[in-house]
């Protein structure tokens, strides 16, 4: 999609882009007369392809995301944060509310666990294969609170929306720290639900869209 909306996950294409042009160079360099060859054989570093995999990512949620798209459900792709390296994958503005969504293509179960309980503070934590990815969902409360300065008056969720991690037959969405954690097919329906209409849909996506640029 390549309108004022912004383009889903063009900001990640393009440092994938850098960033294999600076590998191959770097490769040219060492091998001489051999780097064409040398960069052929060479398969892609891992931290690089990593770019096109996350973009790759944004890229499948942009387009369902697009199909939902009408007046009443604004879509915004890969925006700036002011002041930040950062960006935000995709900003939804619906009657409900606006939703502040950031997609991940992580391999394994994603699954919540508790610590704490009766004697020790409550603690939840994000897990994703066996590994603690508990730090995304701080990322993604960092995102809502840069939203809320813009649209304070405005009901501001956020999700992490997994794209091909194991969901299991049975799964349902759940929540860590307040953050929604589910799959595309769940993130549309949860921003096509019915609900108190709170929010102004133009007036509140055009305030996002001018502070956060497309990347």
């Amino acid at each position: 999609m390549a309108d004022g909306n912004g383009v889903a996950g063009a900001s990640a294409r393009r440092q994938h882009e850098r960033r294999k042009a600076k590998d191959e160079a770097r490769i040219r360099e060492q091998w001489g007369r051999f780097g064409n060859i040398a960069v052929a054989l060479t398969p892609e570093r891992q931290s690089t392809r990593a770019w096109s995999t996350g973009a790759l990512g944004e890229e499948l949620v942009g387009a369902r995301l697009d199909r939902i798209a009408s007046e009443r459900i604004r879509v915004l792709h890969d925006r700036r944060i002011p002041g930040s390296k950062g960006n935000i994958d995709h900003i939804v503005v619906t009657p409900v509310g606006v939703w502040v969504v950031d997609t991940k293509r992580y391999k394994g179960t994603p699954s919540l666990r508790v610590e704490g309980g009766l004697f020790r503070p409550r603690v939840e934590r994000l897990f994703v294969g066996g590994r603690d990815h508990t730090k995304l969902v701080g990322g993604v409360l960092g995102q809502i609170q840069r939203v809320l300065e813009v649209v304070p008056n405005a009901p501001v969720r956020g999700v992490l929306c997994f794209v091909d991690a194991d969901w299991p037959l049975m799964a349902a969405p759940f929540k860590v720290g307040g953050v929604e954690v589910l799959w595309p097919r769940k993130l549309v329906a949860l921003l096509t639900a019915t609900g108190p209409e709170r929010v102004d849909v133009e007036e509140v996506a055009k305030r996002i869209e001018a502070r956060f640029r497309s990347a």
